[in-house]
């Protein structure tokens, strides 16, 4: 059940921790409104001002003009069993309030789409490659993003509010892993994306490294809600994660915290993530991402997307037995290098739970958590509290949505701060 010091005990900088009627809090307790209905899928105004600690004619007030604004809509009144008068009316998000367009920028491809204001992916593109080319990439956003303008109706491009841009803080970095041309990878270094991107928009754009984007998706749309404070992973090309604390993203004093991938592990990986202790230390990244199954499985001369589709979809027959064997003990090698890094991460902090998800089918990171949950088994964890893990859905779309989101966080979220901190800055 939500509560009330969740809300109003979620101040602006500088203000009042409880709700207020001031006309000087009226923007703040909109956004306030507009997040407890966003997390709770609609609620009655009495429900809302009792949540909220507003009075009832200042939360009437805010209603009224957020419906005005087409931003909330009202649902069918429904009436309570065993009470008499009149019927509750929930109020609900209006889907068509706001629009916004997320990019991701990946080591391997890039993913361009739009959500409304629900969250709900409404047109989304692919593009595969294999290494990010700056002058490729630049090119073909600007066209899938016009590309996208063009679809909307006049009313609905005035309510675009934003370009968010998901990718790797250090997408020119590690080099030998992804066997990528140097010079090309060098370039990165020398690049504003966001910058580049605005320069050919005239819409604002924020930017977030890709797995902090991931982790605020999962935290606005999907099992983040069921958790105050969690571990957030995702297993992409390289793995990587985001911290979550008392329902707010903590990015730490440098912005850096939640770089798991970046984990020292205590075993060395041979091959596949094969480990022997005889070895100095590597990094979470070199035990656990996906480009290691990748390898892998080319100097088997396979295709890994068509080896992994074959077997989301159980498709064994059409499976080289090699190449299941190379699948099952990545998933093996992965789940006990994360398993260690979570052992290490609740050192740390008492997470109530851990979030996985990654570019896999679902049923990959299904088989990964439940194999995280052996490996734990044989943990020792004597002095610490065993946090709860849980897949997450929202898969390859969690960066670019969670790009898509950063516009529409820093326009109707009441804790955008969280974001300027991220250098989530936009021309305006």
């Amino acid at each position: 059940m939500t509560s009330t010091s969740e809300y109003a005990l979620n101040s602006p900088p500088g203000g009042d921790s409880r709700g207020s009627n001031q006309l000087g809090m009226r923007q703040y307790n909109e956004r306030v409104i507009l997040q407890l209905i966003r997390r709770s899928g609609g609620l009655p105004k009495a429900e809302i001002a009792r949540l909220t600690n507003l009075s009832a004619q200042t939360v009437s007030v805010i209603i009224n003009r957020l419906l005005d604004d087409k931003l909330l809509r009202k649902q069918a009144p429904q009436r309570e069993k065993g009470k008499v008068g009149q019927p509750s009316v929930p109020i609900s998000l209006n889907p068509a309030g706001a629009y916004s367009i997320g990019v991701k920028i990946g080591r391997r491809s890039l993913d361009v789409l739009m959500i409304d204001f629900l969250g709900k992916v409404l047109t989304r593109v692919n593009h595969p490659y294999n290494f990010p080319d700056p002058d490729f990439i630049f090119a073909r956003i600007e066209q899938e993003i016009s590309a996208i303008i063009q679809t909307l109706k006049p009313a609905q491009r005035h309510r675009l509010v934003g370009i968010g841009v998901a990718a790797p803080n250090a997408l020119g970095g590690w080099q030998q892993e992804l066997n990528a041309p140097a010079a090309m990878l060098a370039r990165w270094n020398e690049i504003d994306i966001r910058q580049q991107i605005e320069a050919r928009q005239d819409l604002p754009v924020w930017f977030a490294n890709d797995a902090t984007a991931a982790c605020i998706a999962e935290l606005v749309f999907d099992h983040g809600m069921q958790f105050s404070s969690y571990l957030y992973l995702f297993v992409g090309t390289f793995i990587g994660g985001g911290i979550v604390l008392n329902n707010t993203l903590y990015t730490g004093i440098n912005n850096n915290a939640g770089a798991v991938g970046s984990m020292p592990m205590p075993t060395m990986p041979r091959g596949l993530g094969t480990v022997t202790d005889s070895a100095a230390p590597v990094q979470l990244i070199n035990c656990a991402s996906r480009y290691l199954l990748e390898d892998q499985l080319r100097s088997c001369g396979l295709d890994p997307e068509q080896v992994l589709q074959h077997l989301a979809a159980k498709n064994y027959q059409d499976i080289p037995a090699q190449a299941i064997e190379c699948y099952e003990t990545w998933l093996q090698n992965a789940a006990a290098a994360i398993a260690f890094a979570i052992t290490s991460a609740i050192s740390i902090i008492d997470f109530e739970g851990v979030i996985i998800d990654g570019i896999f089918p679902s049923t990959t990171i299904l088989q990964l958590v439940t194999l995280i949950e052996d490996a734990l088994d044989r943990m020792d964890l004597e002095g610490l509290l065993r946090p709860r893990l849980v897949a997450g859905t929202l898969g390859n779309d969690a960066r670019a949505l969670g790009g898509a989101i950063l516009p529409l966080y820093s326009n109707f979220a009441p804790d955008r701060d969280v974001l300027l901190k991220l250098g989530v800055t936009t021309g305006n």
